[in-house]
């Protein structure tokens, strides 16, 4: 356990709830099926493959067709952009550190800056790193202030973040495949070198030089036999699952001036509502006045990788949007209006596997102001009196399996880590940083854990993400 308080480690102060009363379905004892042996149609061949289109494939995508690849990526749903899409993660996260420095750039940022205006909401690049108190109170109810000091911290329509992450990849002429979910990773001689996918084709193979797992659970590593962890900091709502929804017909500036300036009345509004409801929760801002985010109370002792798990908690987070709509309708200030716009099509699954990589971001790292040699990206740190943390290549590399590379929350670190690297702006970055060293080592003909780090840290740097290299940046 960590020696900072759980208030240095989190952005969003939030309950984790528990429903240790219920009943876990018990399956087995049916026997097993022997599935007939068949040969595969080979769907393409590719340099990279990129597997899962959330912010972490999106910027792997990206990034290896910039450094001159040929790239295909898969994705199981219907969209780009994973939870800051379908999860309606839509406040991003900090991207600047705590004096108001952009230290999460690249594409991340290019795919911020391609929204239209009405798309996005966020503090004006001059406050960036402000401590002004009243500043710092206005943004802190808009998901953009956190420890009293004024960040980049957006809140975005998802249909646009959907539509300019698609129309990125277009633009770099990645193959892209929808609807396709990878089913098993394709291992010769402790490498993988392709994946099977089913579809509505049926079940077909690719073959790549490079693959990157950017599916958030660590699907494809686990399954070609690398190793991994999966223990929670149980403080901190990183383990914890949920679907968010939308509601519609609100005035958010109501709201927010009553939290601003009712402290009891929203005391007692909200003792009322876990009176009420139970599992209870408090809105956030989006990118319209008139919509409210609700990211439904974290549901702590499921698992993201027990279907079972998953249906409970899709139906509980359906029944507790309906029981939220009624009581907010009834005495919420600004919610008289209120209905249901959407539900997240994607559950909000924060943790799963993490990856036991060649290097791992721990505790002790976040003291230390220095840049690691091999740092391929820099997080903004967790609290005030913390440096940013430098983000080593060896934590996207697995500890022995060749082949393949990691982006996304599944990196190698330790759970208190886990509680920031799995954010958004994290996956863009180590994302970006996955997909420069694949294509780097399938142009090369090296497996990832032999490319020399300063080749990714220049190429990096040349396509925009911010990285502090030094000349002693070596191979892993």
């Amino acid at each position: 356990m960590s020696d900072a308080a759980p208030k240095q480690r989190v952005f969003f102060q939030s309950e984790v709830f528990a429903d240790a009363a219920r009943e876990k379905r018990v399956r087995g004892g049916l026997g097993t099926y022997l599935e007939p042996s068949r040969e595969l149609p080979v769907h393409a061949e590719t340099d990279v493959l990129v597997v899962g289109g959330g912010p972490a494939g999106t910027a792997a995508a990206v990034a290896a067709a910039r450094t001159g690849a040929r790239v295909m990526l898969t994705e199981r749903y219907n969209h780009l952009g994973g939870l800051s899409t379908g999860g309606l993660v839509i406040w991003i996260d900090r991207m600047s550190d705590w004096d108001g420095r952009a230290v999460i750039t690249g594409i991340g940022q290019e795919l911020l800056d391609r929204l239209p205006r009405d798309a996005i909401a966020g503090p004006q690049t001059q406050i960036w790193g402000s401590r002004n108190p009243e500043l710092a109170a206005h943004w802190a109810l808009r998901t953009a202030a956190f420890h009293g000091v004024v960040t980049w911290s957006p809140t975005i329509d998802p249909e646009w973040l959907k539509f300019v992450s698609m129309q990125i990849l277009r633009e770099h002429k990645v193959d892209l495949l929808l609807h396709a979910w990878v089913a098993a990773p394709i291992v010769a001689d402790n490498a993988v070198r392709g994946v099977v996918f089913e579809s509505k084709e049926g079940r077909k193979a690719i073959r790549a030089k490079v693959v990157v797992d950017a599916t958030g659970d660590g699907d494809i590593f686990a399954r070609a036999g690398a190793a991994f962890e999966s223990d929670i900091d149980a403080d901190d709502i990183h383990h914890c699952m949920n679907t968010a929804w939308l509601f519609a017909g609100v005035d958010m500036n109501q709201w927010l001036e009553f939290r601003a300036t009712q402290a009891e009345q929203f005391s007692v509004f909200m003792t009322r509502g876990r009176e009420s409801v139970g599992h209870f929760e408090k809105p956030f801002v989006s990118w319209r006045d008139d919509v409210a985010v609700f990211m439904g109370p974290r549901k702590s002792g499921y698992s993201a990788l027990d279907v079972d798990d998953l249906t409970a908690v899709e139906w509980e987070s359906r029944r507790l949007m309906m029981a939220h709509l009624a009581f907010y309708k009834a005495h919420a200030p600004g919610f008289a209006n209120a209905y249901v716009m959407l539900s997240a099509p994607q559950m909000g699954v924060r943790h799963s596997r993490r990856l036991i990589g060649v290097e791992r971001v721990t505790r002790a790292d976040w003291t230390r102001a220095a840049p690691a040699a091999n740092e391929v990206g820099v997080s903004p740190s967790p609290g005030v009196k913390f440096p940013s943390i430098s983000i080593p290549y060896g934590a996207l590399v697995p500890q022995h399996l060749d082949g393949l590379l990691v982006g996304g929350r599944h990196l190698s670190c330790d759970p208190n880590s886990h509680s920031f690297l799995r954010e958004i702006p994290q996956c863009w970055m180590t994302g970006h940083a996955a997909g420069v060293a694949a294509a780097l080592a399938a142009d090369r003909g090296v497996e990832p854990r032999g490319l020399a780090v300063r080749e990714i840290q220049r190429e990096l740097a040349r396509q925009g993400a911010y990285v502090r290299t030094t000349e002693t940046a070596a191979a892993v």
